[in-house]
């Protein structure tokens, strides 16, 4: 009973406590103590962001989220565009690290050319978020798709469509985009998870785009020409492959020949499903990635953590989208990001 009272006083002293810090505010509110550090951490930041190449769906999709909170933040987002140049890219990356900014953004061209520079960014104590496609150096952050995932499921797809009994044949192509790319290398190690299981699947084609639709046009057409009862094809980026779709209708197999390929959802993506010149589009959603660059950067700029210390990666989740879901909640526009 004793306990019970004096319980019952320190709860009633905690409310009059509290009443008395609500009447202090004369009824006006209360400032955050949270808000004024959170803006400071980001003010007068400087952020460089160094893609691949701007003018692609994902690379625009990003910049566009990173413009939009560089305003509300009020930190300096300064995009180096090496317009596809990886040498062009080393010199902007070198360039930034002797200006030693906040916060580094890299989508890297492959695993390798820019592996020696992030390191001495990281060293200069710099901050690293790299997206999308990684560097075989780890970096403070990473946020992007999990490409051997991706692979996995574009060869279960091929699988369920031109395994034992299901197809005219087991014969299917890959159409790789730059061989040394951590979504080329990662996605290749995901299709061979699953191929390994099923080896009636005969690939009697796996060449390289580099990305370009032309060229991917030109290897499929060759492919089938070689290869009238090809049942199947993988692609690695939507971008590149509208070529190999383009080669499947003019050969009159749209609808005859499974196409799976992958991209960031996009509407011109998604168009291209109901045109028929993809089956399945493994979408990892740039509009879902320009929020976890968002919350990354503001983690990133707020931490007082030494650069290199965590190294933390957040793969985005994946949806399939196909000529029934390709919709406007599946299918975004720049215009829905700015």
């Amino acid at each position: 009973m004793k306990f019970t009272r004096i319980l019952s006083a320190v709860v009633s002293m905690g409310v009059m406590l509290g009443a008395t810090v609500w009447s202090s505010a004369d009824e006006k509110g209360l400032d955050n103590p949270r808000r004024d550090p959170y803006y400071n951490a980001m003010k007068d930041k400087k952020v460089v962001f160094v893609p691949i190449t701007m003018g692609w769906d994902l690379t625009e999709g990003w910049a566009a989220v990173l413009r939009k909170q560089s305003k509300n933040l009020g930190y300096e987002l300064d995009i180096r565009d090496p317009a596809g140049s990886t040498d062009a890219g080393t010199r902007a990356l070198s360039q930034a690290i002797t200006e030693k900014p906040d916060l580094l953004i890299v989508h890297n061209p492959d695993i390798q050319s820019y592996a020696r520079l992030l390191k001495q960014a990281q060293k200069a104590g710099i901050k690293v978020l790299q997206v999308n496609m990684e560097s075989a150096y780890a970096t403070d952050t990473y946020i992007g798709a999990d490409w051997i995932q991706i692979g996995e499921v574009a060869g279960q797809a091929l699988v369920d469509h031109c395994g034992a009994g299901k197809g005219v044949s087991n014969k299917v192509a890959i159409v790789q985009g730059v061989p040394t790319g951590a979504g080329n290398i990662y996605q290749m190690r995901g299709l061979h998870n699953v191929l390994s299981q099923h080896p009636e699947i005969e690939i009697v084609s796996q060449q390289a785009a580099n990305y370009d639709p032309s060229k991917a046009r030109d290897i499929m057409a060759t492919v089938l020409q070689q290869h009238s009862d090809l049942c199947g094809i993988m692609g690695v980026w939507d971008s590149q492959d509208v070529g190999v779709g383009a080669a499947v209708q003019d050969a009159g197999k749209t609808g005859k020949i499974f196409v799976v390929t992958s991209g960031g959802g996009s509407k011109p993506g998604c168009d291209n499903l109901q045109r028929g010149l993809f089956d399945e589009l493994i979408s990892y959603n740039v509009p879902l990635q320009g929020d976890n660059l968002r919350q990354a950067v503001a983690e990133l700029l707020q931490s007082r953590e030494e650069a290199g210390v965590s190294k933390i990666s957040y793969f985005t989740p994946l949806t399939i989208i196909t000529k029934k879901n390709a919709n406007a909640r599946n299918c975004w526009t720049l215009d829905d990001l700015l």
